[in-house]
């Protein structure tokens, strides 16, 4: 079969998939993504003396502003993730959970990290994307913000959201020698770059879903780990935060790449 007519029928296949879970996808992209947020919010409930603990001894803040820290995690990542799973005030709960991105940037020290930052830049891009869902839905807060040359905010939050996204997969490259890797380093490469500049954008997300849904299951598997040693946590947190860019992703493919895309300038030729 011809390059050509192999890329028109994985096309179609994706056309049809959307076709079947048009009414669900959004659902499952919200929860994937605020996946992380309601993960890390109830670790703060169910560890609240450890994770206190640990805040008073990294920054030698007293156990009151370290409570005060835990409360506000726990508190305003559960809120958020409640409004965006009922989509009440999505934009409102999308800027509390922004500002927990950049506090526990600065407070975990995650600043000076480059696999963790580009993390947090990719979880900054699925909030991006649901703050554009909610524009298009009629539940902005930014009515009367002019439209620059036809390109309103949204379509430039939507290409904001797809560049951070591929940010991820930035930090699952390992350039070795490794035939292998070598071709799933090109493969990789080659999705988050037709994600970034939007085209064949749906296909693409949608690729990368299934690409990273098994790099997770396979990489990021903290179940088969004891729960008393370190590695379950950090391999639980790779996890929930695969699976917010996932929902990120998803949410690109119900969404579309946005009028700042190759795939939109392509319908004008």
């Amino acid at each position: 079969m011809a390059p050509g007519n192999v890329m028109g029928a994985a096309e179609e296949l994706a056309d049809q998939f959307l076709r079947v879970t048009k009414r669900y996808l959004p659902h499952i992209a919200h929860l994937c993504l605020i996946s992380t947020f309601l993960e890390d919010g109830l670790r703060m409930w169910l560890q609240w003396n450890e994770q206190r603990e640990y805040i008073n001894m990294s920054w030698n803040c007293g156990m009151h502003l370290a409570t005060l820290f835990v409360i506000f995690n726990l508190c305003g990542q559960l809120a958020g993730c409640v409004l965006v799973l009922t989509r009440k005030f999505v934009p409102y709960a999308c800027f509390g959970l922004l500002g927990i991105i950049i506090l526990q940037t600065v407070v975990y020290n995650i600043l000076w990290d480059a696999k963790f930052l580009m993390r947090n830049m990719a979880l900054v891009g699925g909030l991006l994307l649901l703050l554009a869902e909610s524009r298009s839905e009629g539940k902005s807060m930014f009515a009367g913000v002019p439209n620059m040359g036809g390109t309103s905010p949204r379509q430039y939050m939507q290409l904001g959201g797809r560049v951070l996204l591929i940010l991820m997969f930035m930090t699952l490259l390992h350039f070795n020698a490794s035939p292998f890797t070598i071709f799933q380093d090109i493969f990789g490469l080659a999705l988050i770059l037709l994600v970034a500049v939007g085209f064949k954008t749906k296909l693409a997300a949608l690729t990368l879903v299934l690409w990273l849904l098994v790099i997770n299951v396979v990489q990021n598997a903290f179940w088969t780990v004891p729960s008393y040693r370190p590695l379950h946590d950090f391999l639980k947190y790779d996890f929930f935060q695969t699976l917010s860019v996932m929902g990120g992703l998803l949410l690109v493919v119900a969404l579309g790449p946005g009028g700042v895309s190759m795939d939109e300038h392509k319908k004008k030729w």
